[in-house]
């Protein structure tokens, strides 16, 4: 899509040093696994090492997006310095973002008979480009640090995180919207994340609404521990909240609703990611001394509890866990948290759709913008149809699953309207 050029900055010197402290690491080492050296061709992650079963590939070869890797791996052969492959690595992994968000918007071919809205042809599409590079040895010498920054310049650029950009002026106001890859793969390699579908069917969209038009940019995360430690969520975030209307981060959630989670808790509960690691601890921040147990919503939650916006019931969840303050066991506080208490979950619960919420309304705060409206959305759990819920026999899509996600989207796109209209 053609984009405005982004607004200019208009952060001084001290604020803009804050953004950098709160960034972290300028690069993330997530993705890496543990034989990869970054002198040479290394083993696939474990994310990668799913492309190989049956349901990835019919993904890919439904969608057209299976000739995505082999064009990658002959532009990274054709690469006879670091700079052509940097060059190569930012242009391939951009078209694969804007290949799926024109798919998504009934742009360009549709590439195979998988529905347009499908957001599972991007994630497979980029762990196959990942493989690629990760196996690839080049003709130069390339240190650690350089692979690591290709890895990285591939992770941002295909899923939209450095393609933000918003118009300038205050007659748009502008709206930002992220959401996840698919997650629990080991237990069904067909699931797709409605978040992700959301984020492609919204990025670059104009919506209007009763304080105007507002135009939506979107991104996706991994789900990954690693990349939220190292930051990033505040790298890509921390640039562009100063200048939004109204952000959401959106996660999939609980079976036949929505959520507007109310409060976001700083706690890793320890479920494990798409590379089959854990965590348990405190959500790791710049700053912990700093760091607070619990964050809040500033969305307009009554409004989107209220609105007519589509065909699932939205609820204003207020449910967390905490060790109460001189305590030592965890319990369940139906309305949030009491005073001086622990988190042990949030809202959200305890996985990274709480902790992108927390680090986010956490920036969000940091940054002192206690007006800007922001928070989490969790979306229904998108289903397959009936008679097609077990992986081992089940098809990649049925209509009833087509249905579920269509909806989801919709809604998403109502809600995000609404929230939009009605924060002040």
């Amino acid at each position: 899509m053609t984009h405005q050029p982004p607004i200019p900055t208009r952060l001084g010197l001290g604020a803009a040093a804050l953004l950098l402290a709160l960034a972290g690491p300028a690069l993330p080492a997530a993705a890496d696994s543990p034989a990869d050296t970054g002198r040479g061709a290394a083993e696939p992650t474990v994310e990668e090492q799913r492309l190989d079963r049956a349901a990835p590939q019919e993904i890919l070869r439904r969608s057209g997006f299976d000739a995505l890797a082999p064009r990658f791996a002959r532009a990274l052969e054709e690469a006879r310095t670091y700079a052509e492959a940097e060059r190569a690595v930012s242009r391939h992994g951009a078209a694969l973002w804007q290949r799926a968000v024109g798919r998504a918007q009934g742009r360009g071919p549709a590439g195979g008979d998988l529905s347009r809205g499908d957001d599972r042809p991007l994630y497979w599409a980029r762990l196959a480009l990942s493989r690629e590079l990760r196996a690839w040895t080049p003709e130069f010498t390339l240190d650690d640090g350089r692979r690591r920054a290709l890895r990285a310049a591939l992770e941002t650029s295909s899923r939209g995180q450095d393609d933000i950009r918003h118009p300038g002026g205050h007659r748009v106001k502008r709206v930002l919207v992220t959401g996840f890859d698919p997650f629990t793969l080991d237990r069904d390699t067909r699931i797709g994340n409605p978040s992700g579908a959301s984020a492609l069917a919204l990025d670059g969209t104009l919506v209007r609404t009763a304080e105007g038009p507002a135009r939506i940019e979107t991104a996706v995360f991994p789900v990954r521990w690693t990349d939220f430690a190292e930051g990033t969520v505040e790298r890509v975030l921390a640039r562009h909240l100063p200048h939004l209307d109204l952000f959401t981060t959106v996660s999939q959630g609980r079976a036949g609703r929505f959520d507007v989670e109310r409060t976001n808790g700083a706690w890793r509960g320890g479920f494990p990611d798409n590379e089959n690691l854990s965590r348990t601890e405190t959500v790791p921040v710049a700053d912990p001394a700093s760091q607070p147990q619990w964050t809040s919503t500033t969305l307009p939650y009554r409004q989107l509890t209220e609105a007519d916006t589509g065909r699932f019931p939205v609820y204003d969840h207020t449910e967390v866990t905490e060790i109460p303050a001189g305590g030592t066991e965890p319990v369940v506080r139906p309305e949030g948290p009491t005073p001086g208490s622990t988190a042990r979950a949030g809202g959200g619960g305890d996985y990274l759709s709480n902790e992108i919420a927390y680090r986010a309304t956490l920036l969000r705060d940091r940054l002192g913008l206690p007006k800007l409206p922001g928070g989490h959305l969790h979306t229904p759990v998108l289903e397959f149809g009936a008679g097609n819920t077990d992986p081992a026999t089940g098809a990649v899509t049925d209509p009833g699953f087509e249905k579920n996600r269509s909806d989801i989207v919709d809604q998403v796109r109502a809600l995000v309207k609404t929230a939009v209209g009605t924060a002040r």
